[in-house]
């Protein structure tokens, strides 16, 4: 057990029984009430000091006459018995019930509003108002504001709370922390951001607006995507469209010329420039090429055949002559590509050129792996370089190399070792 404290003791000197103390005390301090703080300030309730002593309750029975509590005269039910006890004519003795002593300091407990969570804006400070604001609304409003009833504060508090309200977009003093980082109710870190005021938005506008360097930069850059996609759909034509349209086209002369000689309208003797009038074949390479007359790039090259030198200066003998050189030249890549692969040929391998009355066979002979363009010597009746020192019956293929460029040539020499008319049928070579 705790001892009473001094100022809790009796009149007598004694201490006081706490079953009979009307105002025990549980907290420190000497009060009862939880709602009590002792470092409140004196509160006033109506006008009335709380601080100051209080008098004691009236009794309401003071006014009342002493036979109040008289019984009926016409109720005779308890005529004879005494009065029980707290019943009406009954009064206590001192020594059954004494009388408690008064309190020291009598105190009369104000208990504490209920806490509304949706009046919370009203009762915090408006962080958008400013000082003048604040001045400038009279303490009426304010009261008339809490007095108005819960709907009228429930109203003041969403009003307060609304994004596109007068407050919400009130100026704030230099130094005021904005309610998104202040914490107070309604500025939490989930509340929608305040809105902007016009500047604002204005630099906001311009900070999102590209500087001309990024315009620039990015210019460039889809100017290099561009180039680059487009570089890539000449490299796919170039090195897969031109072979797909050049073989068709290759096809197709070949067949028709072959049509051409079953029919008898090819006759030998001169033909016209990008006239087919032979067709190639290297069996080691599965190469079926038709030739024309004429080394034209668009008209015969870029069309998939091999174009016979039949011009000018660089003019060479046909398969049929007794004498001299049959040069064709042929794309290594692209349009074809009918010689890519002359430089895997060895001697002795048979190359036949196909007229419409004879198939001429040659045996490839040397290989002359790079030449200057400069060189026409090498398609001469005796060609420079190949080996062959005296007049006969020769052919001469010339391509450009390394593959994918035209900077040198690459020479490939054959000797005819056959003549065979196509009446006997086709040569071993093609046989095979």
């Amino acid at each position: 057990m705790t001892a009473l404290r001094p100022e809790r003791e009796s009149a007598a000197g004694g201490p006081v029984d706490p079953l009979t103390d009307p105002l025990p005390d549980v907290l420190a301090g000497g009060h009862s009430s939880p709602w009590f703080r002792a470092e409140q300030p004196p509160q006033q309730v109506q006008g009335h000091d709380l601080s100051a002593p209080q008098p004691p309750p009236a009794d309401p029975y003071a006014q009342l006459p002493a036979d109040a509590y008289a019984a009926s005269p016409q109720d005779d039910a308890y005529a004879g018995h005494s009065p029980y006890e707290g019943g009406p004519g009954w009064t206590a003795s001192p020594e059954t019930y004494p009388a408690p002593e008064a309190a020291e300091e009598p105190y009369s407990p104000v208990p504490e509003a209920p806490r509304d969570d949706e009046t919370m804006a009203l009762r915090a400070a408006d962080p958008a108002r400013t000082d003048e604001e604040r001045d400038e609304t009279p303490p009426a409003t304010t009261a008339a504001g809490a007095e108005g009833g819960r709907a009228a504060r429930r109203k003041a508090a969403k009003r307060n709370a609304r994004p596109g309200g007068r407050r919400g977009t009130g100026r704030r003093r230099a130094g005021t922390p904005a309610p998104e980082a202040s914490g107070t109710p309604g500025g939490g870190g989930e509340s929608p951001e305040r809105p902007r005021t016009r500047v604002e938005a204005r630099r906001a506008a311009r900070a999102r607006k590209p500087s001309a360097a990024t315009v620039a930069s990015r210019a460039v850059g889809e100017l290099f995507i561009t180039i680059g996609v487009l570089m890539l759909l000449f490299v796919t034509y170039q090195l897969w469209w031109t072979n797909v349209r050049a073989q068709q086209q290759a096809d197709g002369a070949a067949h028709n010329l072959q049509q051409d000689w079953e029919q008898g309208k090819r006759k030998p003797g001169a033909f016209q420039a990008g006239q087919g009038f032979a067709i190639l074949h290297i069996p080691k390479l599965d190469v079926v090429v038709p030739v024309a007359s004429g080394i034209d790039k668009q008209r015969v090259l870029d069309r998939g055949m091999a174009g016979h030198y039949a011009e000018g200066a660089l003019k060479t003998a046909l398969p049929s002559a007794k004498e001299g050189n049959f040069a064709v030249a042929g794309h290594r890549n692209t349009h074809g590509e009918p010689f890519r692969y002359i430089n895997r040929l060895t001697p002795g391998d048979p190359i036949v050129v196909e007229t419409q009355d004879t198939y001429y066979v040659y045996e490839m002979a040397s290989i002359l792996p790079q030449t200057p363009p400069s060189n026409t010597a090498v398609i001469d009746p005796v060609p420079a370089g190949s080996g062959f020192t005296e007049p006969g019956r020769y052919l001469t293929l010339t391509t450009c190399t390394p593959e994918f460029t035209s900077t040198y040539r690459m020479i490939v020499w054959g000797k005819m070792v056959e003549e065979r008319p196509r009446s006997k049928g086709k040569p071993d070579a093609l046989v095979d």
